[in-house]
This record gives structure tokens, C-alpha cells and sequence, in this order.
């Protein structure tokens, strides 16, 4: 076994500082400005080039010996949020949600409510329609707990639907929650929006090691922040015809009745879309074997991310999911650093490897007779026909018979 990879020190730090800066830029899927622009200002400072695509999605290149684009490390810095629905007669606003979650985690929540002026936001809280046990009594634990149920009381003297549009408030503001990021003792942080963001810090510390180090990795790689992964279509735009394998870096759902951990790094073989790519993700679960990381593999029922959107838009890649483990997803979120050490290690490890069939993976497409299928054996499958008499051995075809048949109702 390989000595066990690990951060150092100073890398470690840095990454939970900038993820501290990230969680406290507000960035709901469809206001994602700002946050880009930080992040942006990150990849100036240590000189790695980038650009932006026309929606704002950042790719930014770290360099390798091969001649094209041969890889993608995409991350997203989106999150989930609301947006106003309605402006009440009561001065509050009826919202709905940006990105699949609860309402139930939503209820109670600090907010920052944005209006088209960017240099201004005004805060506020959402509340269940029934608050006040004084008011209501059981009420309020017997009242629904969906997104009709809740509204955004403003944090200004407002009484009506007139007061809201005096405030410059209109249908269709933004509603971002404020993240409240905390770092426990134990090296645990506590936060909304960790999903997405956690990943991203992890990507902008590896971009800032290979450069700050001049690496030359094998093949040249497209590092890509997306800004609409929580609604769907975060990857489906940006990406080279020349990837070859892409790894997205997302949450890792740590819940009952799943096998994800907070202390490593998860390898999810399939989600909601279908199975990952068989030979990229047994890649990855050896290199975690070989680097001493500590390693799960997981299946996802309710659950998509970019490489979903990138292969749906069309991507001709390899493609797998790496996941830091997080506890309550899109509520109160919880990971640990040893998760994300985990999670910057094995990519640490991948990005210096050759692709996984160096000589095949390099054309999008090639023959039959050069296809890896090897590497994926099934001895005892093979096809047989429709019709099927006795067999000898596993896989023996039978000559069957005829087909379609010259009498009866099917001829």
C-alpha cells in the first residue's frame, strides 16, 4: 500500500477559510454574481487563467501534457433559496422554493431579501403562518408544513401590500438564507449551503496547490464552478467536446438506510439518473484503497447532480460522482474536514493519473475490436436467441426455431 495521502497543514486552513467566505456569500441558483466574482478574484490570486460563460459559469484551465482538454472537475456554487411568489396584504411575502427542499426546513430562517438594486437587500425571517403558541396554541403544531403555509415577515414597519412596494420590493425578488457557518471543536462545520460549496472550496484548493507547486498534470483539465446545479441544468453548458472523464464533487447523503460517511470520502456507483461509469468509478475506489483514504460506496435514490446534466446535454464522457459526507442535506447541514481532507486527497491522486484507458479514452469513439471490455468481464453472459432449447454450458445458443412461423395467428 501506497503511504497515505494527506493535506498539509497550511492547504487545510486555507481551504476552510475560503469556504467560511463562501458560505457567507449569498448565492441562490439565479443570483449567483456575486459569489463568482469572489471566486473569480480567488483564481486572479494565484494566476490561474479563466473565463466566463455568457449565463456566468466559470471554467478555468489547470495545465497538462496533453494536447486537448482531456478532463473536467466540475463543482457548483449555487444554492438553494426562494423567490417571492406575492407581495400580502399583511406586509409579508409568500415565497417558493428555488431548488428541491422542505419547507419545513425553511421555517425559521434568517434571510436576506435582494431587490433589482444590487447594492441593497433588507433581511427577514421566515415564519409558519400560525408563530405564536400564545396566539395559537396546538394550532401551530397541527398547521401544515408546506410552502403555503409560510411566509417572510420583513424586518421594516410594513402592514401592507403597499408598504412592500413603497420598499422597492417586487414578485420575483430573491429570498437567500443566511448560511450561519460554525466550526466546532471536533472539526465538525455546521452550516446551510455546504452542498456546493464545500466542493468548490475543495477544487479552489487544489487549483491553488497545483499552481502555487507549477504542476503539470498528465492531461489538461477544465476546473468548472456551474451556478444552476440545484435547479437541474448546472453542467449542461461549457463543457469541451474532448472531455474524457469528468468527476463532479457534491454532497454525500448521510441518512438512515444509506452508506455515505462523514469522515472520508463516498464513491456513489449510481443516483436517480442511472449508474456512474463503471470503469471511473472502481478507478477511484482503488486509488482511495491504494492512498489509505478512508472510502464508502453508496447508491442514491433522490438525487442528481452535474454529471447528470452534463451527460443529459449530450457530453460524450466518462463520467463519476465524489461526495463529502453531509448530514441533513438542504436543512441544517453538518460535514466534518476529515470528509473534504478525503474527498481534496483522492483528486489530488486522480488528477496525476492517466486517464483510464489512456490509449482508448482518447478518441470519443473507435472499433469494436479495441473496446475495453476486458476490464468488465461477465463470463457467463452472452447472447442468445429468442427461442431457447436445452443447453450444454452457459451461453450455448440454441438453433431454436423458425422465426416468424409460416402458420398460426403470428405468421
Amino acid at each position: 500500500m501506497r503511504e497515505t495521502a494527506a493535506m498539509t497543514e497550511a492547504d487545510r486552513t486555507w481551504m476552510v477559510d475560503t469556504l467560511l467566505a463562501l458560505l457567507q456569500t449569498p448565492s441562490p441558483a439565479g443570483r449567483t454574481d456575486a459569489v463568482m466574482q469572489h471566486i473569480g478574484d480567488i483564481f486572479d490570486g494565484f494566476g490561474v487563467p479563466f473565463s466566463l460563460t455568457r449565463r456566468g459559469a466559470l471554467t478555468a484551465e489547470l495545465p497538462g501534457a496533453s494536447a486537448t482538454t482531456d478532463r473536467a472537475l466540475v463543482v457548483h456554487a449555487d444554492t438553494i433559496g426562494c423567490m417571492v411568489r406575492r407581495l400580502k396584504d399583511n406586509g409579508r411575502l409568500e415565497v417558493i422554493p428555488v431548488g428541491t427542499f422542505s419547507a419545513r426546513f425553511a421555517a425559521g430562517a434568517r434571510v436576506r431579501i435582494f431587490s433589482d438594486d444590487p447594492d441593497e437587500f433588507i433581511t427577514g425571517t421566515v415564519m409558519p403562518l400560525k408563530a405564536s403558541g400564545h396566539a395559537f396554541g396546538d394550532e401551530i403544531d397541527l398547521q401544515p408544513t408546506d410552502w403555503e403555509h409560510v411566509e417572510v415577515r420583513v424586518d421594516r414597519k410594513v402592514s401592507s401590500r403597499e408598504d412592500l412596494i413603497r420598499l422597492g420590493l417586487q414578485i420575483g425578488d430573491f429570498v437567500a438564507f443566511i448560511a450561519s457557518p460554525e466550526l466546532t471543536a471536533d472539526g465538525y462545520i455546521v452550516s446551510r449551503h455546504l452542498d456546493g460549496k464545500a466542493g468548490v472550496a475543495v477544487a479552489l484548493a487544489l487549483a491553488k496547490n497545483f499552481a502555487e507547486n507549477n504542476v503539470v498534470l498528465p492531461h489538461r483539465t477544465m476546473l468548472m464552478i456551474t451556478i444552476t446545479e440545484e435547479v437541474g441544468h448546472g453542467a449542461s453548458h461549457g463543457l469541451p467536446a474532448d472531455v474524457a472523464e469528468l468527476v463532479s464533487v457534491d454532497n454525500a447523503v448521510c441518512a438512515p438506510g444509506q452508506h455515505s460517511i462523514e469522515d472520508g470520502v463516498t464513491i456513489p456507483m449510481a443516483d436517480l439518473h442511472g449508474p456512474f461509469d463503471y470503469h471511473l468509478t472502481r478507478k477511484l475506489c482503488r486509488l482511495a484503497a491504494e492512498q489509505g483514504i478512508p472510502c464508502a460506496r453508496d447508491v442514491f435514490r433522490y438525487y442528481r447532480s452535474d454529471a447528470a446534466a452534463a451527460i443529459e446535454a449530450g457530453a460524450g464522457t466518462r463520467a463519476a460522482l465524489v461526495g463529502f459526507g453531509l448530514d441533513g442535506s438542504h436543512g441544517w447541514e453538518r460535514t466534518h474536514l476529515d470528509s473534504l481532507q478525503a474527498v481534496y486527497c483522492l483528486l489530488h491522486t486522480w488528477l496525476q493519473t492517466p486517464l483510464t484507458f489512456a490509449k482508448w479514452d482518447a478518441k470519443p469513439s473507435g472499433q469494436l475490436r479495441d473496446f475495453p471490455s476486458s476490464e468488465q468481464p461477465a463470463p457467463s453472459e452472452r447472447w442468445v436467441p429468442l427461442a431457447r432449447g436445452e443447453l450444454d454450458l452457459p451461453g450455448e445458443a440454441s438453433p431454436g426455431s423458425v422465426w416468424p412461423p409460416s402458420e398460426g395467428p403470428q405468421a
